[in-house]
């Protein structure tokens, strides 16, 4: 029986699908648990040489701040859970909690790196197969990533990679707005109304080569 019929079947017995028949939708988890859950993944960037990197970024669902947890040539058991012990250690830092860490089923997401959250009482959730959309918000800021950054830049070797990595972490979490945090950008929150603005004037900066640039009010 073909999966359309069977939704039509079931459709016309008022019989919704499986996630909906009881408790919260996944956008209502995300939306209701936003405050606690760290989105992870990997990407991957070509270098000159040859190669290929790969990187590890997390990002806070609550407050869109973004963290990039390094990248190398080979994500190796020992050095993917040092990022996981790292990304601990700077979230106690900050003052910090999370409940969920989010990630897919890439094989480099071994058991040892879930066993790092979840000695800290924190439960790992993995997204379904072939499921991005589980993971939209991490796969919206990898894909901005590339377009805004990596697509237009020739990338060295791992230290070129990282510093212009850390440029743009830079750049999108105190200055590029958000709508879901009403234009403020995650480590930037939005200065007090202003009813004239005559007495302003836009500056720009180039940053990352001048890849990215970013306006300001100058008075």
């Amino acid at each position: 029986m073909a999966p359309s019929t069977v939704w039509r079947i079931l459709k016309s017995v008022g019989i919704e699908p499986a996630p909906r028949r009881d408790g919260p939708g996944w956008a209502e988890f995300l939306r209701s648990q936003a405050q606690g859950i760290l989105a992870l993944d990997f990407f991957t960037a070509d270098l000159l040489n040859g190669t290929k990197a790969y990187v590890l970024a997390v990002i806070e669902h609550g407050n869109r701040r973004v963290r990039v947890l390094g990248a190398t040539e080979h994500p190796v058991q020992s050095w993917v859970v040092q990022q996981a012990r790292n990304l601990l250690m700077d979230l106690e830092d900050a003052g910090g909690r999370a409940k969920f860490v989010l990630h897919d089923r890439d094989a480099s997401f071994m058991r040892a790196f879930d066993a790092v959250f979840q000695a800290a009482g924190i439960r790992v959730i993995r997204s379904a197969v072939q499921a991005p959309q589980m993971n939209s918000i991490m796969e919206r800021w990898i894909g901005s990533c590339r377009r805004e950054l990596l697509d237009r830049t020739l990338i060295w070797n791992l230290r070129h990679l990282m510093m212009a990595l850390r440029e743009y972490e830079d750049f999108y979490n105190s200055h590029l707005p958000h709508r879901a945090l009403d234009q403020a950008a995650p480590l930037r929150p939005m200065p007090d109304s202003v009813t004239n603005l005559d007495h302003f004037r836009v500056r720009r900066r180039d940053r990352a080569g001048g890849v990215i640039h970013e306006y300001r009010l100058a008075a």
